[in-house]
């Protein structure tokens, strides 16, 4: 229903940029629709919380997150566009900065700006080291100040390139909450030099972020990307959609670890998925959205490579809360854990039992995705993760929990680390941390230094800076202030226990 009193607040606000105002009023609208046929029972799992849609709106118009075929846009350009394939580095990055301004998603700005150090390689061998990095810093800053809002991300590697050196050499001075970056990252292809200058330069700007290379080929190949926060999608496609099921409410409403496994999970899944195909088939069939756009038209994007993300968050506190006669905690014992690995491994069961409309790159399935939560949830901790104040004081023990957890999640999965601001100096030891996570079956981690200004919240990057001036009613440029802002405080993830490289 169209509420006239949110309009009026988003009007009135004076913690808003222009640009945002627009963003609102055009989400008030939308969700003035009804389109989607939602029952009593899935409104009443919409009310209590154990189901979210993460902002998608009534009425989609638009995937959720689009990853386009850069590399097919640098060789062929773009008739819509007016754009000829570049020749130059500066004909490059112009002709991305204007693709990257029509390149929709749920933020209404690109969550997915390539594999840029492979993009920008061929196009630099004939300028210094200084003049990249120049233009590089100009690119970035201008990515920074015009997408605004921090759900957006950039790749490199695996392959040690140049241009993913010098990407390295510009991005760590700026400190940019955008874009997002991550280094695909393979011991038998990435060289160490390489990666600990990438560790070495997220201990200066939180960024790039470390995924492994080899366990998040096997859903797509090679032909993946890192968008957003984690999302692990194929490129030439991306996500329809992402509708998330928190344990934690869910928990809140069982009888007991028997009525939760077999009647609430089933239920409130089955839910999802219905929700979830219909909003896949307005999109395929009514949206017009691959009738008439062009990058569909000239092949940068194909409906044959979208699938749907079945989110999953809370785990930690749905465990408790379901052990709490016994006392067992997840993170600390055993048996909490186990069951940690029980629910997952039925939520897989049932989620694979579904069939997906319009999704051929993965079988007709959905698939898992470790949810990185909201603003608003109070007392659930994102995804799989350990709640913040309960970690494990061994940083090893702590990677081994995450271990058994992120195979679950082909679509993505995370964790945070503080670093002691002491340990920049050691990249060795921090290499040899995540070479050993690796080994043991971590998908995707990120380390900042816990000094910096920059900080990540859940799997977006914020300033700290930014999020005070927020706190004493001042527009900020990032729209993901406002989200990190609270959740930052709320969740406490100032108090992340700090870790030591060994």
């Amino acid at each position: 229903m169209f509420d006239k009193d949110a309009v009026y607040e988003v009007l009135t606000s004076t913690k808003l940029t222009y640009e945002q105002k627009v963003l609102n009023l055009a989400r008030q609208a939308e969700n003035g629709l009804d389109v989607l046929n939602i029952s009593d029972k899935m409104q009443e799992y919409f009310d209590n919380g154990s189901i979210n849609d993460l902002f998608e709106g009534h009425a989609p118009y638009r995937p959720r997150y689009i990853l386009p075929d850069y590399d097919k846009f640098i060789k062929n350009g773009s008739e819509f566009l007016a754009i000829k394939p570049p020749k130059d580095f500066d004909e490059l990055l112009f002709a991305l900065m204007t693709l990257y301004h029509h390149v929709p998603s749920i933020t209404s700005f690109p969550v997915y700006l390539g594999n840029l150090d492979y993009m920008i390689d061929p196009f630099i061998t004939d300028l210094t080291d200084e003049e990249v990095v120049k233009k590089l810093t100009l690119f970035f800053n201008y990515l920074d100040r015009t997408i605004t809002d921090s759900f957006c991300h950039a790749n490199i590697g695996p392959k040690a390139t140049r241009a993913g050196s010098l990407i390295l050499d510009a991005i760590a001075p700026l400190n940019n909450p955008v874009p997002n970056f991550t280094i695909k990252y393979d011991p038998e292809i990435t060289a160490d030099d390489f990666m600990k200058k990438a560790i070495s330069c997220s201990l200066k700007c939180s960024n790039p972020a470390i995924c492994n290379h080899q366990v998040n080929t096997e859903p797509f190949d090679l032909d993946y990307g890192i968008s957003s926060c984690y999302n692990i999608l194929p490129t030439s496609g991306g996500a329809y959609t992402l509708t998330r099921i928190t344990l934690t409410k869910l928990a809140e409403q069982a009888k007991s670890v028997g009525d939760f496994m077999d009647n609430l999970l089933p239920e409130v899944l089955g839910l999802i998925a219905d929700y979830m195909s219909q909003r896949i088939k307005f999109i395929v069939e009514k949206s017009g959205f691959f009738e008439s756009n062009f990058l569909v038209k000239e092949g940068l994007i194909n409906k044959d490579r979208f699938l749907g993300m079945f989110g999953v968050t809370g785990l930690a506190e749905a465990v408790n809360t379901l052990l709490k006669d016994r006392d067992l905690q997840y993170g600390r014992d055993k048996e909490a854990d186990d069951l940690g690995v029980e629910i997952l491994k039925r939520v897989e069961e049932i989620v694979n039992g579904f069939e997906a409309p319009y999704s051929k790159v993965t079988g007709g399935k959905f698939l898992l995705h470790a949810q990185v939560g909201l603003d608003s949830d109070l007392g659930v901790t994102s995804g799989v993760r350990i709640p913040v104040g309960d970690e494990p004081d061994s940083f090893i023990d702590h990677l081994r929990h995450s271990s058994r957890y992120h195979k679950f999640f082909p679509a993505g999965v995370g964790d945070i680390f503080p670093i002691a601001t002491n340990v920049e100096a050691n990249t060795d030891s921090l290499l040899d941390v995540v070479k050993g996570a690796f080994q043991t079956g971590v998908h995707y981690m990120s380390f900042y230094a816990a000094d910096t200004d920059l900080v990540r919240i859940t799997g977006y990057l914020v300033k700290r800076s930014e999020m005070e001036k927020y706190k004493h009613d001042q527009a900020v440029l990032q729209n993901t202030t406002q989200l990190g802002a609270p959740n930052y405080e709320i969740n406490h993830l100032k108090d992340r226990k700090v870790r030591m490289a060994d």
